[in-house]
């Protein structure tokens, strides 16, 4: 595989699969690479400790993904990482299309319709069905064309520099930051009304995160969200309570119910100030809902900033969140520069991580209603 990958030519198709839903970890659990010249070939990447000789095959090759982003980390994990990088899914979305997803844009543009009935199977399954097998080899059998397609569109519309721009950006990100408070985000969390309430949520999401991340499995396989957020409610104090919620009557729950009984058990003893506050510190700005009732002369710059932003997609036919990251729009508004001007704002968009032809556009106007 790896002679003929050399042998090949162009740019190089690449996808993965993984289990999402089913694994804690994002690990690959299966990659499939389709090069001009060279053919396709399927890795199970579980045999290995890493595929840096595949990548030193493609090393000076344009990589080619779908959606870029949802791969990069698991490919990187195994030693392959590209240095020049196309992703369709990005490119169709700076081209206005309003469906981007793999499936569609083959239609559209190359006539071919992609089944993606298995997009969501269990890809740590072993032996894998080979009507899986078929379905993986499909997804890079006509991504070099695709990618051709969009180049050319891309080229016509004016934006082949923006593309290129946003495809490095995505190839050299660095990896996501880890949240301070994650059990925050626990689905359904808003239905809970007090500190100690909250307590209880923090203290079964970290217990669950524990047990997923010991069995590599996904935290909703052992108990979904929506059964925390009602164990949080009720408070149960006995086996029977907790297992009159659907959530605790599944298996891997079911086993652990004395700990998730131990816990509520805690919660109930611990002293006020360890109870987690109902607003979370944060860092940056608090969430759009919520200035109008923190500050309200933010809450206007930001509502006539995200106008402007609206304003100049709908005329460049990007979508808004393309244009320019909502963080970014939200960093300016909440703590504007000193002195408003287009460079001070330019300068403030770029350090929230704006790329250099988003602010060529949207600096001046941002920093003229700012201004007002």
């Amino acid at each position: 595989m790896i002679e003929a990958l050399t042998a090949g030519s162009g740019p190089v198709a690449i996808d993965a699969e993984r289990a999402s839903g089913f694994k804690y970890y994002g690990r690959a659990y299966l990659i499939q690479l389709r090069r001009n010249g060279s053919g396709t070939f399927l890795i199970d990447p579980t045999y290995f400790d890493d595929l840096v000789d595949v990548n030193a095959a493609i090393a000076d090759a344009e990589w080619i993904l779908h959606a870029a982003g949802q791969d990069l980390p698991c490919l990187d994990e195994l030693g392959m990482r590209p240095t020049d990088l196309f992703d369709t899914e990005l490119a169709a979305r700076l081209c206005g299309f309003e469906r981007v997803n793999l499936a569609a844009l083959t239609e559209k543009l190359l006539g071919f319709s992609l089944q993606k009935q298995h997009s969501a199977s269990d890809w740590s399954t072993r032996p894998l069905p080979p009507e899986w097998l078929t379905y993986a080899a499909l997804d890079v059998e006509l991504l070099v064309e695709l990618r051709d397609a969009l180049d050319v569109e891309l080229r016509e519309q004016g934006k082949r520099e923006w593309a290129a721009q946003e495809f490095e950006a995505v190839r050299t990100a660095p990896p996501p930051k880890p949240r301070k408070e994650p059990w925050r985000r626990t689905s359904g969390i808003h239905k809970v009304k007090d500190e100690r309430g909250l307590a209880r949520v923090r203290e079964l999401w970290t217990a669950r995160d524990e047990i997923a991340r010991t069995q590599d499995r996904a935290p909703s396989k052992i108990v979904p969200d929506p059964a925390l957020v009602d164990a949080a409610l009720t408070n149960p104090t006995t086996s029977a309570q907790l297992l009159t919620i659907p959530g605790f009557q599944r298996r891997h729950a079911r086993t652990h119910t004395k700990r998730w009984l131990s816990i509520l058990a805690d919660v109930r003893q611990a002293p006020a100030d360890s109870l987690p506050p109902m607003t979370p510190h944060l860092d940056g700005p608090p969430a759009g809902h919520r200035w109008a009732s923190k500050d309200p002369t933010a809450a206007k710059r930001l509502k006539r900033a995200r106008a402007i932003v609206t304003k100049l997609a709908d005329e460049h036919n990007v979508p808004a969140a393309n244009l320019v990251s909502p963080a970014a729009v939200r960093a300016v508004a909440w703590e504007p520069p000193r002195r408003i001007s287009t460079d001070s704002v330019a300068a403030k968009l770029s350090e929230a991580g704006a790329r250099d032809w988003q602010v060529a556009i949207i600096a001046g106007p941002i920093a003229s209603t700012l201004r007002n």
